[in-house]
């Protein structure tokens, strides 16, 4: 029986095997799957089994699953698509007859204005439907969502957004793995949900005064109306969807959809999360 975390080529499911290696599973205990077997070579030379895993391909996923395995479905990055592609993991994980699986899906699933909940909603409903155990991680906000608008505040002194006072309970990506990877390797997860998310919420004013600390200069955030947001970033060469997906996604921060601070994620995590400013200063 093994530890199996999909979508290892990517950010998050690295750091998941990373965090697993380090809390003393055996490598050979641990399934890396990706697209692409030259993103984890160095996985496989450190003894953790590499295989090709591609949501697409039902054939990849069957080979990757036995009997007995915990799985870790780590979210597809492509809208529209990947509730499909999750119900085909999750099917093969039913073939296969695998423990658990554990699920990255969006901090309080089940009534957030945010845009990406549906996919995480259906994907849920097929993890209950299939009736394997499960244990369901509905992430926050990643600190490092937010490395590109401090790049753009080196430049401009602005943080601009039309947030207003809403807060982000933000946590790091680093944070979110060692709280699956706590769950993949610990008792008492059977059927459980953890709402992660960071310690504290922050509000857009204390981003750019944490922009201002790493930056060593004044950053000043900008408030604007929604359609004052809009048309600044279609100006800037934003296409109307993306414009748009922004938008929706400061207003749902405006109505406090990521202001959420449980306790969830340090409990799991065994520590404290991510300071934001430590969080971001990888990206100063």
């Amino acid at each position: 029986m093994s530890i199996v975390v999909t979508g290892a080529t990517g950010q998050l499911g690295r750091l998941v095997v990373e965090e697993l290696l380090a809390r003393g599973v055996d490598p050979a205990d641990v399934v890396a799957g990706g697209r692409s077997l030259e993103k984890i070579a160095d996985l496989a030379e450190r003894g953790v089994r590499t295989v090709r895993l591609d949501y697409d391909d039902p054939a990849t996923l069957d080979a990757a699953l036995s009997a007995g395995d915990t799985l870790l479905l780590i979210s597809g990055s492509q809208p529209g698509v990947r509730v499909a592609q999750h119900r085909a993991v999750v099917d093969a994980a039913v073939r296969a007859g695998v423990g658990r699986i554990a699920y990255t899906s969006i901090l309080r699933a089940d009534d957030t204005p945010l845009a990406l909940a549906p996919d995480h909603r259906a994907t849920e409903a097929a993890i209950r439907e299939s009736g394997l155990p499960y244990t369901l991680l509905r992430n926050g906000w990643y600190t490092e969502n937010y490395a590109q608008p401090l790049r753009q505040a080196r430049e401009t002194g602005v943080i601009a957004s039309s947030v207003g006072d809403g807060r982000v309970a933000s946590a790091t990506r680093r944070d979110y793995a060692a709280a699956a990877a706590a769950a993949l390797t610990g008792d008492g997860h059977e059927n459980a949900v953890y709402e992660l998310s960071g310690d504290s919420a922050w509000s857009f004013d204390e981003l750019a005064a944490a922009c201002s600390e790493l930056l060593g200069r004044e950053v000043t955030h900008v408030r604007r109306t929604p359609e004052e947001q809009r048309a600044a970033l279609l100006a800037a060469g934003l296409d109307e969807g993306t414009a748009g997906f922004v938008v929706a996604m400061e207003g749902a921060i405006r109505a406090g959809a990521l202001g959420s601070t449980t306790g969830d994620l340090a409990k799991l995590a065994g520590r404290p999360t991510t300071p934001l400013v430590e969080g971001l200063r990888p990206a100063a």
